[in-house]
């Protein structure tokens, strides 16, 4: 089974085209899990599966490594537009990709037969807690700018989703958000990921609005730790710190893995993302390989 391994600041997806091939008699939320297997499988932040659509130009299917199936990832998404034109699947630069959170646009800037930078559309941020979720609210069903002390430090929570749950956690901006000597991502992910109104858990992101077209971020993975970047953590600092008014339309988050460019259209309060996708490495999975990893 053939499969591609690609990065998009920080994310890297296994991505397995079933157009031209298929998962014949796989148990998919397993598979997902051994791909994502750093020790036995490829080693990924899951799997995404390019199927062919009856309402768009393709559909992805995204599911993490635990084998559930979230709605979308930007990151993901950009990249099956970087994995569809380099894989000769269209010769169109920009279409349309069908996701479990609905029909998203992604435009390619290709040179020299290479895609260079890809804009998607990601949809519209959902604040509602029930989708989240979480048990606390302090503006309507939604958790926005809420002030959370942890030990020395106070965080301005903003919870949201464009997919799979994450919240924005405000720092100051000369708290030392790069300098790890400063800043203990650890304590505090941890600390806020089990927090008592997210029953589920949750992504932390944490940021600093640098100027109103600016901000810093780190990501914290639940059950994971720190990342290099998340795309949709990106999307999430943006709309906290938009909802608090201390940005415009158009900002750069800069996270470990790059630099995110994000444009809001207040219209219609959908969030574009443009970045790099990146491909690691192809290969070939052994279907033995997945027998034995659960034998």
């Amino acid at each position: 089974m053939r499969f591609t391994k690609m990065q998009a600041y920080g994310n890297d997806y296994v991505y397995i085209s079933l157009i031209d091939q298929h998962l014949n008699d796989i148990d998919i939320p397993k598979f997902a899990a051994f791909v994502s297997d750093r020790h036995k499988g490829i080693g990924s932040d899951g799997l995404i599966l390019v199927c062919v659509s009856e309402t768009a130009d393709f559909k992805m299917r995204v599911f993490n490594p635990d084998g559930s199936e979230a709605e979308m990832c930007g990151n993901g998404l950009r990249s099956v537009g970087k994995f569809v034109y380099e894989k000769k699947y269209t010769e169109k630069k920009a279409f349309t990709v069908e996701t479990l959170g609905g029909i998203k646009t992604v435009n390619l800037l290709v040179e020299n037969g290479k895609v260079e930078n890809i804009s998607a559309n990601i949809g519209k941020p959902v604040l509602e807690s029930g989708k989240i979720p979480v048990t606390l609210t302090n503006k309507g069903n939604a958790l926005v700018g809420y002030p959370y002390k942890i030990d020395d430090k106070t965080f301005s929570l903003t919870a949201l989703s464009l997919g799979n749950p994450h919240c924005g956690a405000e720092t100051d901006s000369d708290l030392g958000l790069d300098d790890p000597g400063i800043f203990d991502i650890e304590k505090y992910g941890a600390l806020l990921e089990n927090a008592a109104f997210f029953p589920k858990k949750a992504n932390i992101h944490f940021f600093s609005v640098i100027d109103k077209s600016h901000i810093n971020m780190r990501s914290w993975e639940r059950n994971c730790g720190e990342t290099l970047a998340c795309a949709t953590g990106c999307a999430t600092v943006f709309y906290s710190a938009y909802l608090a008014g201390k940005v415009g339309e158009t900002v750069f988050v800069k996270q470990r893995g790059g630099v995110i460019k994000i444009d809001y259209d207040r219209k219609s309060g959908e969030i574009t993302m443009t970045g790099r996708s990146e491909t690691v490495f192809e290969g070939v999975i052994d279907k033995s390989a997945f027998d034995d990893y659960y034998a």
